[in-house]
């Protein structure tokens, strides 16, 4: 009986700790869903704890602190100074990152997933994060008509819905214009000016 009981709790352990994203990532209250973990009292801190405001005011990305953070619509926002939480409290919307803080160009594909903090770009005023610089690189080839696509998509399939769920439903149900990681390389690089 004891060689039946270690294996189902580990087996029950690994499903809960799989059903994390469900929750972190969707707090369900306009927010949603946001690339956000889970950190200590903070259930929903958005980009690893990084200051939306430093992408505006010092042009760069900055870790947030503790000491320095604003909940707003059920998540957690961490600021590198009060200052920054300041600005961020008298006009949140100015901050945001779209899309949730999910890579836009995952985006694109209907697919909420990824989004470094260090990887992103202010397009019109508005903070968009990418899932690294290959996955940006890919975006501005056509940001017009990529910024429509994830704006469509965003609109239609992932504001509001699980991400969990979204994510698999566009992984297994791709969109008509999907593009693999190799076929987005290759038009980054065309575009560079390569083969």
């Amino acid at each position: 009986m004891k060689r039946l009981i270690a294996p189902a709790l580990a087996a029950a352990a690994l499903l809960l700790g799989g059903c994390a994203p469900l929750v972190t990532q969707s707090p369900g209250q306009g927010l949603s869903p946001v690339n956000a973990v889970a950190d200590g009292d903070d259930k929903h801190l958005i980009l690893f704890g990084h200051d939306v405001v430093s992408y505006f005011t010092d042009g760069r990305h900055a870790m947030g602190s503790p000491a320095h953070k604003s909940v707003h619509k059920g998540v957690t926002f961490r600021f590198a100074s009060a200052e920054h939480k300041k600005l961020f409290d008298a006009a949140p919307e100015k901050y945001i990152p779209q899309f949730g803080g999910y890579c836009a160009n995952g985006i694109v594909y209907g697919i909420p997933w990824g989004g470094d903090a260090d990887t992103w770009r202010i397009i019109d005023g508005k903070l968009y994060i990418f899932g690294g610089a290959g996955s940006r690189d890919a975006f501005l080839v056509d940001e017009r008509a990529n910024l429509a696509l994830a704006q469509k998509y965003w609109k239609d399939e992932v504001e509001g819905a699980n991400a969990f769920f979204q994510r698999a439903k566009r992984l297994v149900f791709r969109v008509p214009h999907y593009k693999s990681g190799q076929q987005l390389a290759e038009e980054v690089a065309r575009a560079k000016g390569g083969k």
